[in-house]
């Protein structure tokens, strides 16, 4: 990358940070790994990863006052990207434990209870699988249709709405693989794990941001 940004790497217990700063490493992009409200606040883009139970990591978003934060960063209009966990987390709730979660994108995250006519498919959802594309997004430039991405999980995403539905995967079941609208990108798969496919998801997420601050102008945050 030419030009810097303030790119903010979510905190909170509950993340693949070392996986994801090394993806964000290799192709160039500087960042800041951080639970600080007044960094996250202050950042151009912010990557939001998830991993493990969807209540902890709500509870450890409360503890650190963070929810209220990342409720007006997405809404600011600036780049925001969720990864796995942090795309369920997007919802209004998730049937893990019953809980409330961000509220960000109407919708609930649903158990994951695939099942074929030879028994079933082993929860959770563990290895590659496809996607196929439904909507465009600079975010996924380049990036041929049907390609394959590294899942682990066990909930994912039901959209009140199909706006902002942008990719499927079948395992069993349809589901939203990928969430794009505006500013706010979310992956059910982790493309940190997922080969170089995966990490140019990254780059062109970096330049996006780059793009967005070189114009000044911020991305519709509509929901």
């Amino acid at each position: 990358m030419t030009q810097e940004i303030k790119l903010v790497v979510i905190d909170y217990d509950s993340g693949n940070l070392r996986s994801v700063s090394k993806a964000l490493e290799s192709v160039g992009v500087n960042h800041i790994v951080t639970a600080d409200p007044d960094l996250i606040e202050s950042a151009e883009a912010v990557v939001f990863p998830g991993v493990g139970s969807a209540p902890s990591a709500m509870a450890a978003l409360k503890s650190r006052n963070l929810v209220q934060p990342l409720r007006e960063y997405v809404a600011s209009g600036r780049p925001f990207l969720g990864v796995c966990l942090g795309l369920q987390l997007l919802m209004d709730r998730t049937e893990e434990g019953d809980a409330e979660c961000l509220g960000i994108v109407p919708g609930q995250a649903k158990r994951l209870t695939a099942e074929n006519p030879d028994g079933g498919l082993k929860v959770p959802h563990m290895g590659w699988n496809s996607v196929r594309f439904t909507d465009s997004h600079p975010v996924f430039a380049g990036i041929p249709q049907d390609s394959y991405f590294y899942f682990v999980h066990s909930y994912y995403a039901v959209l009140e709405h199909s706006v902002g539905l942008a990719g499927i995967t079948n395992y069993g079941v349809d589901f939203c693989s990928v969430y794009a609208k505006g500013n706010l990108v979310a992956t059910q798969f982790h493309p940190e794990k997922s080969g170089p496919v995966g990490v140019s998801i990254y780059k062109n997420f970096a330049a996006l941001a780059i793009k967005s601050l070189g114009t000044g102008q911020r991305i519709a945050a509509e929901n």
